[in-house]
């Protein structure tokens, strides 16, 4: 490669990046310097600089994550996909016929990132938008998408076993997640009833690429009442979304 006008600067920081999209919420500034060998003024001015962007937070316990800059950058980029275009052709006629909002997700890393939401005609509106995240143990969406790992995979995911609870109803460890993966597996979708938001219930359903392995994910999210009231028909509806979707992105990612 040449790199007569290589900038050293952007490759440590896409270094620090990918390190931190590996292990978000693990490595303070000392952890991020020894493991990419940079010394700690450089360091402490990269990451600056990078959270002043957007592009790293730094947490409570002084360790970094990865920025809302990069979120809704992720979301601009997805855009230009089909799965994008699909979902935003078909999610209307799903909101209408269970007057519910739909969004669209996939897994990034531990958490999910919401790539697309299609708004019901209601006055509930659901405090999420393209490029926001939530911990995928933690949503219907994440569920489901987390139900294509083994349970090593699993584990090497959470290696600290418990798990954050966002809400009294969260999953707590790895085990029940697994447990709850296994029905999902079993089932074709996943659920989330107030585990990530106190109040808000959802039922989700995978999206499949040509090889059959799961992309995305769709989701219904409501309040209680139209819970009890639509969960069934919530359900079915967002199966068959789910089953649209993968067909067009089977179609368009299928070899030629």
């Amino acid at each position: 490669m040449d790199k007569k006008y290589w900038v050293p600067a952007l490759e440590r920081a896409n270094d620090i990046l990918h390190l931190l999209a590996a292990e978000p919420s693990r490595l303070r500034l000392m952890d991020l310097a020894n493991r990419l060998k940079i010394n700690k003024s450089s360091m402490f001015s990269l990451l600056h600089t990078l959270e002043t962007l957007g592009w790293v937070v730094k947490e409570k316990g002084g360790t970094y994550a990865l920025g809302p800059t990069l979120g809704a950058l992720s979301a601009s980029y997805f855009r230009q996909f089909h799965i994008l275009q699909a979902f935003y052709a078909e999610a209307g006629a799903y909101v209408r016929r269970v007057n519910e909002t739909v969004q669209l997700s996939v897994l990034n890393g531990r958490d999910i990132m919401y790539l697309a939401k299609e708004e019901c005609s209601g006055p509930l509106r659901v405090a999420t938008d393209p490029g926001m995240k939530l911990p995928a143990y933690a949503t219907a969406m994440g569920k489901v998408q987390l139900s294509r790992l083994d349970y090593a995979e699993l584990k090497a995911l959470y290696p600290e076993y418990r798990l954050e609870p966002r809400t009294p109803h969260t999953v707590r460890d790895v085990d029940q997640l697994w447990a709850q993966l296994a029905q999902i597996r079993a089932s074709g979708y996943g659920s989330d009833e107030q585990e990530a938001m106190t109040g808000f219930f959802c039922v989700a359903a995978p999206v499949f690429n040509h090889d059959g392995q799961i992309i995305a994910a769709v989701s219904f999210t409501m309040l209680e009442n139209s819970w009890m009231e639509k969960a069934d028909a919530a359900r079915d509806e967002i199966i068959d979304l789910g089953r649209r979707l993968s067909v067009r992105a089977g179609h368009v990612f299928s070899p030629g």
